[in-house]
């Protein structure tokens, strides 16, 4: 495996690339109709030169989780965008549609366990970092731009400087693109993967006929449990927080669906790692089960299946 330390060099080992990210049965067009057509370029994703398309991307993430699952493994599977990136740039622009720092003192102190998180995640998990053209900073010296740590310019490129810093890696074990993980979320193959299996829904809330009704449209019925976690600051508190919390969680769970923004991350580690199971960063998707699509601001790509005559 070639030694990296920066994107030029992840490119240029040729163990990565960008291409565009087809799904057999994905139509993005209803999302791109009534958003900026730049989202269109989120289509672009980074590849591993090991995966041939983005299919074989969704049926390693599904064979992945099932063995976790059937062999109780731990299995954090956890997204990073635009949130995260300024998070890791102690950039206050992390809050967004949630607060999730109070200070850039708050992001310091809780830097250390969010670096041992990823340290672990990279061992035994799926990192889904948005990674595209659009979000690598650029330079009239050529497409690319590294070590460039503007606070109001957080990107996928200065979270990859951060990681690598740390000595952390992506590579074709560790690493699946961002929208893979909505896409299987969505998916009939995660959905029937459940189905009579005992799932816990850790999120600030559950609406429980929404969530089975949305499971039900392909005739699954997972047992749904919920286990609150608060709406704010979970990623610079959740050291404190997180052995009550973790406790209310049933322990016959086999998988665990996670809505905690940028604490995505140490609560999936430590909940996968605590009970053996897969634990994801579901986002987005649990506003969908949850029927309340409005609270991540509209539809995201990657969620909407073909229509079938």
């Amino acid at each position: 495996m070639v030694k990296t330390n920066d994107m030029r060099q992840l490119l240029d080992s040729r163990q990565f690339h960008f291409t565009r990210l087809v799904l057999t049965d994905i139509d993005n067009g209803p999302v791109l109709g009534i958003n900026k057509q730049e989202m269109a370029d989120e289509e672009i994703c980074l590849f591993h030169r090991a995966v041939s398309s983005g299919d074989v991307y969704l049926e390693r993430l599904h064979e992945t989780i099932r063995q976790g699952m059937t062999r109780h493994e731990a299995l954090p599977v956890v997204r990073f965008a635009d949130g995260e990136y300024a998070f890791y740039n102690c950039d206050l622009n992390c809050n967004g549609l949630y607060q999730q720092a109070e200070s850039v003192d708050a992001i310091k102190n809780a830097m250390p366990s969010h670096i041992a998180a990823l340290k672990t995640l990279a061992l035994s998990g799926k990192l889904a970092p948005l990674i595209f053209p659009g979000n690598i900073n650029r330079t009239a010296r050529g497409l690319f731009a590294f070590f460039h740590r503007s606070k109001e310019n957080s990107s996928a490129s200065t979270f990859l400087e951060f990681i690598f810093h740390n000595e952390i890696e992506l590579n074709a074990k560790n690493y699946v693109p961002f929208y893979v993980v909505y896409a299987y979320l969505t998916s009939v193959d995660f959905i029937r993967l459940v189905d009579h299996k005992k799932i816990c829904v850790m999120n600030s809330e559950f609406n429980r006929n929404s969530c089975t009704n949305w499971f039900g449209r392909l005739s699954s019925t997972p047992d749904l449990s919920f286990v609150e976690i608060p709406a704010e600051y979970v990623a610079t508190r959740w050291d404190s927080m997180k052995e009550g919390i973790i406790k209310q969680i049933p322990p016959d769970t086999e998988l665990c669906l996670v809505g905690a923004g940028i604490g995505a991350l140490p609560v999936c580690v430590d909940v996968a790692e605590r009970l053996s199971i897969p634990a994801i960063d579901a986002g987005h998707v649990l506003n969908m089960m949850n029927d309340c699509v409005d609270k991540s601001n509209g539809s995201r790509l990657y969620t909407i299946r073909m229509t079938k005559n």
